[in-house]
Protein backbone atom coordinates (compact mmCIF):
# COMPACT_ATOMS: atom_id res chain seq x y z
CA UNK A 1 0.00 0.00 0.00
CA UNK A 2 1.29 3.45 -0.87
CA UNK A 3 2.59 5.60 1.97
CA UNK A 4 1.46 8.84 0.31
CA UNK A 5 -0.99 11.28 1.85
CA UNK A 6 -4.66 10.42 1.29
CA UNK A 7 -6.59 12.44 -1.29
CA UNK A 8 -10.13 11.23 -0.55
CA UNK A 9 -12.14 10.24 2.52
CA UNK A 10 -14.62 7.37 2.80
CA UNK A 11 -16.93 7.10 5.80
CA UNK A 12 -18.85 4.18 7.16
CA UNK A 13 -22.24 5.50 8.36
CA UNK A 14 -23.58 3.76 11.48
CA UNK A 15 -21.30 4.46 14.42
CA UNK A 16 -19.19 6.88 12.36
CA UNK A 17 -21.51 9.60 11.08
CA UNK A 18 -24.53 8.66 13.21
CA UNK A 19 -24.53 7.31 16.76
CA UNK A 20 -27.05 4.58 16.06
CA UNK A 21 -25.67 1.65 18.03
CA UNK A 22 -28.36 1.65 20.74
CA UNK A 23 -31.18 1.64 18.17
CA UNK A 24 -29.55 -1.23 16.27
CA UNK A 25 -29.08 -3.32 19.42
CA UNK A 26 -32.69 -2.77 20.46
CA UNK A 27 -33.89 -3.67 16.95
CA UNK A 28 -31.97 -6.96 17.00
CA UNK A 29 -33.40 -7.81 20.43
CA UNK A 30 -36.93 -7.03 19.20
CA UNK A 31 -36.44 -9.22 16.12
CA UNK A 32 -35.23 -12.12 18.24
CA UNK A 33 -38.15 -11.68 20.64
CA UNK A 34 -40.64 -11.73 17.75
CA UNK A 35 -39.13 -14.99 16.52
CA UNK A 36 -38.88 -16.65 19.93
CA UNK A 37 -35.08 -16.56 19.85
CA UNK A 38 -32.66 -15.92 22.69
CA UNK A 39 -29.64 -14.03 21.35
CA UNK A 40 -26.23 -15.18 22.60
CA UNK A 41 -24.26 -12.98 25.03
CA UNK A 42 -22.87 -9.84 23.38
CA UNK A 43 -24.65 -10.94 20.19
CA UNK A 44 -24.59 -7.42 18.83
CA UNK A 45 -20.83 -7.62 18.32
CA UNK A 46 -21.49 -10.26 15.65
CA UNK A 47 -23.77 -7.85 13.80
CA UNK A 48 -21.63 -4.70 13.80
CA UNK A 49 -20.74 -3.54 10.31
CA UNK A 50 -22.44 -6.42 8.49
CA UNK A 51 -25.47 -6.35 6.17
CA UNK A 52 -28.53 -7.51 8.14
CA UNK A 53 -29.00 -10.66 6.02
CA UNK A 54 -25.47 -11.81 6.80
CA UNK A 55 -25.79 -10.92 10.48
CA UNK A 56 -29.01 -12.96 10.80
CA UNK A 57 -27.15 -16.03 9.55
CA UNK A 58 -24.68 -15.62 12.43
CA UNK A 59 -27.51 -15.47 14.98
CA UNK A 60 -29.72 -18.25 13.60
CA UNK A 61 -28.00 -21.52 12.67
CA UNK A 62 -29.00 -23.25 9.45
CA UNK A 63 -31.22 -20.45 8.17
CA UNK A 64 -31.90 -20.31 4.43
CA UNK A 65 -31.54 -17.21 2.29
CA UNK A 66 -35.24 -16.42 2.05
CA UNK A 67 -35.77 -16.64 5.80
CA UNK A 68 -32.63 -14.58 6.43
CA UNK A 69 -34.04 -11.89 4.17
CA UNK A 70 -37.38 -11.96 5.98
CA UNK A 71 -35.80 -11.63 9.41
CA UNK A 72 -33.44 -8.91 8.17
CA UNK A 73 -36.46 -6.93 6.92
CA UNK A 74 -38.13 -7.42 10.31
CA UNK A 75 -35.06 -6.09 12.06
CA UNK A 76 -34.99 -3.07 9.74
CA UNK A 77 -38.65 -2.35 10.53
CA UNK A 78 -37.86 -2.29 14.24
CA UNK A 79 -34.83 -0.06 13.61
CA UNK A 80 -36.90 2.41 11.59
CA UNK A 81 -39.46 2.56 14.40
CA UNK A 82 -36.80 3.11 17.05
CA UNK A 83 -34.94 5.67 14.95
CA UNK A 84 -38.03 7.90 14.99
CA UNK A 85 -36.97 8.79 18.53
CA UNK A 86 -34.32 10.92 16.90
CA UNK A 87 -31.05 10.70 14.97
CA UNK A 88 -27.88 11.80 16.71
CA UNK A 89 -24.68 12.61 14.84
CA UNK A 90 -21.33 11.47 16.18
CA UNK A 91 -19.90 14.66 17.71
CA UNK A 92 -18.01 16.76 15.17
CA UNK A 93 -18.90 14.55 12.20
CA UNK A 94 -21.02 17.15 10.41
CA UNK A 95 -18.46 19.91 10.82
CA UNK A 96 -15.64 17.67 9.58
CA UNK A 97 -17.58 16.53 6.51
CA UNK A 98 -18.51 20.14 5.72
CA UNK A 99 -14.86 21.17 6.06
CA UNK A 100 -13.83 18.46 3.59
CA UNK A 101 -16.47 19.73 1.17
CA UNK A 102 -15.12 23.29 1.41
CA UNK A 103 -11.61 21.99 0.75
CA UNK A 104 -12.81 20.06 -2.30
CA UNK A 105 -11.71 16.70 -0.87
CA UNK A 106 -13.61 13.83 -2.58
CA UNK A 107 -16.02 12.21 -0.10
CA UNK A 108 -18.02 8.97 -0.05
CA UNK A 109 -20.10 6.84 2.29
CA UNK A 110 -19.62 3.06 2.20
CA UNK A 111 -22.16 1.38 4.46
CA UNK A 112 -23.72 -1.98 5.20
CA UNK A 113 -27.08 -0.23 5.63
CA UNK A 114 -29.75 -0.19 2.95
CA UNK A 115 -30.06 2.79 0.61
CA UNK A 116 -33.41 3.65 2.19
CA UNK A 117 -31.78 3.89 5.63
CA UNK A 118 -28.83 5.83 4.24
CA UNK A 119 -31.04 8.44 2.59
CA UNK A 120 -33.19 8.82 5.70
CA UNK A 121 -30.25 9.14 8.09
CA UNK A 122 -28.12 11.48 6.00
CA UNK A 123 -31.14 13.68 5.29
CA UNK A 124 -31.92 13.82 9.02
CA UNK A 125 -28.32 14.85 9.73
CA UNK A 126 -28.25 17.37 6.87
CA UNK A 127 -25.26 15.61 5.34
CA UNK A 128 -26.58 14.09 2.10
CA UNK A 129 -25.59 17.10 -0.01
CA UNK A 130 -21.99 16.82 1.16
CA UNK A 131 -21.34 13.37 -0.33
CA UNK A 132 -20.33 12.76 -3.93
CA UNK A 133 -20.79 8.99 -3.73
CA UNK A 134 -22.79 6.62 -1.52
CA UNK A 135 -22.44 2.83 -1.73
CA UNK A 136 -24.88 0.70 0.29
CA UNK A 137 -25.70 -2.95 0.92
CA UNK A 138 -28.07 -2.72 -2.05
CA UNK A 139 -25.11 -2.02 -4.36
CA UNK A 140 -22.82 -4.94 -3.51
CA UNK A 141 -22.92 -8.72 -3.68
CA UNK A 142 -20.69 -9.32 -0.66
CA UNK A 143 -20.78 -7.36 2.59
CA UNK A 144 -17.96 -6.36 4.90
CA UNK A 145 -15.41 -7.76 5.70
CA UNK A 146 -15.22 -8.23 1.92
CA UNK A 147 -13.70 -5.06 0.39
CA UNK A 148 -16.30 -4.66 -2.38
CA UNK A 149 -18.16 -1.73 -0.80
CA UNK A 150 -14.94 0.23 -0.35
CA UNK A 151 -13.59 -0.59 -3.79
CA UNK A 152 -16.86 0.65 -5.32
CA UNK A 153 -16.63 3.85 -3.29
CA UNK A 154 -13.12 4.54 -4.60
CA UNK A 155 -14.24 3.75 -8.12
CA UNK A 156 -17.18 6.14 -7.79
CA UNK A 157 -14.87 8.90 -6.59
CA UNK A 158 -12.39 8.23 -9.39
CA UNK A 159 -9.59 7.78 -6.85
CA UNK A 160 -7.21 4.86 -6.43
CA UNK A 161 -7.99 2.82 -3.31
CA UNK A 162 -4.56 3.48 -1.78
CA UNK A 163 -5.31 7.22 -1.89
CA UNK A 164 -8.43 6.83 0.31
CA UNK A 165 -8.63 7.29 4.06
CA UNK A 166 -11.49 5.41 5.77
CA UNK A 167 -13.24 6.11 9.06
CA UNK A 168 -14.71 2.90 10.54
CA UNK A 169 -16.20 1.83 13.86
CA UNK A 170 -16.44 -1.93 13.17
CA UNK A 171 -13.71 -4.54 13.16
CA UNK A 172 -15.19 -6.14 10.02
CA UNK A 173 -15.22 -2.70 8.40
CA UNK A 174 -11.57 -2.14 9.23
CA UNK A 175 -10.79 -5.53 7.67
CA UNK A 176 -12.77 -4.57 4.56
CA UNK A 177 -11.02 -1.23 4.12
CA UNK A 178 -7.58 -2.70 4.69
CA UNK A 179 -8.33 -5.48 2.20
CA UNK A 180 -9.19 -2.73 -0.29
CA UNK A 181 -5.73 -1.24 0.27
CA UNK A 182 -6.93 1.81 2.20
CA UNK A 183 -5.70 3.52 5.36
CA UNK A 184 -8.13 3.39 8.28
CA UNK A 185 -8.82 5.47 11.37
CA UNK A 186 -11.11 3.78 13.87
CA UNK A 187 -14.01 5.48 15.65
CA UNK A 188 -14.59 4.00 19.11
CA UNK A 189 -18.40 4.01 19.22
CA UNK A 190 -18.68 0.21 18.96
CA UNK A 191 -15.25 -1.28 19.60
CA UNK A 192 -12.31 -0.22 21.74
CA UNK A 193 -9.26 1.51 20.31
CA UNK A 194 -7.19 -1.62 20.95
CA UNK A 195 -9.69 -3.77 19.03
CA UNK A 196 -9.73 -1.40 16.06
CA UNK A 197 -5.96 -0.95 15.95
CA UNK A 198 -5.55 -4.69 16.33
CA UNK A 199 -7.78 -5.15 13.27
CA UNK A 200 -5.58 -2.82 11.19
CA UNK A 201 -6.57 0.77 11.94
CA UNK A 202 -3.57 3.05 12.26
CA UNK A 203 -5.16 4.79 15.26
CA UNK A 204 -8.57 5.47 16.77
CA UNK A 205 -10.57 8.53 17.81
CA UNK A 206 -13.70 8.81 19.99
CA UNK A 207 -15.34 11.40 17.69
CA UNK A 208 -14.45 14.08 15.11
CA UNK A 209 -14.25 17.15 17.31
CA UNK A 210 -10.46 17.23 17.19
CA UNK A 211 -9.99 15.73 13.70
CA UNK A 212 -8.66 18.15 11.07
CA UNK A 213 -7.74 17.84 7.40
CA UNK A 214 -5.15 16.85 6.34
CA UNK A 215 -5.27 14.02 8.86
Amino acid sequence: MSGGAPRAVVFDMDGVLVDSGAHHREAWVAMCRDCGLTPPPEFWRLTIGRPAEEAVALLVNGIDRAEARRLADLKREHYTRLARRGTMAVPGAGAFVAALAREGVPRAVATSASRRDLERILDALGLRRHFDVAVTADDVRRGKPHPEVYLKAAEGLGVEPHACLVFEDAVVGVHAARAAGMRVIGVTTAHTADELVGAGAERAVPHFETVRWPV
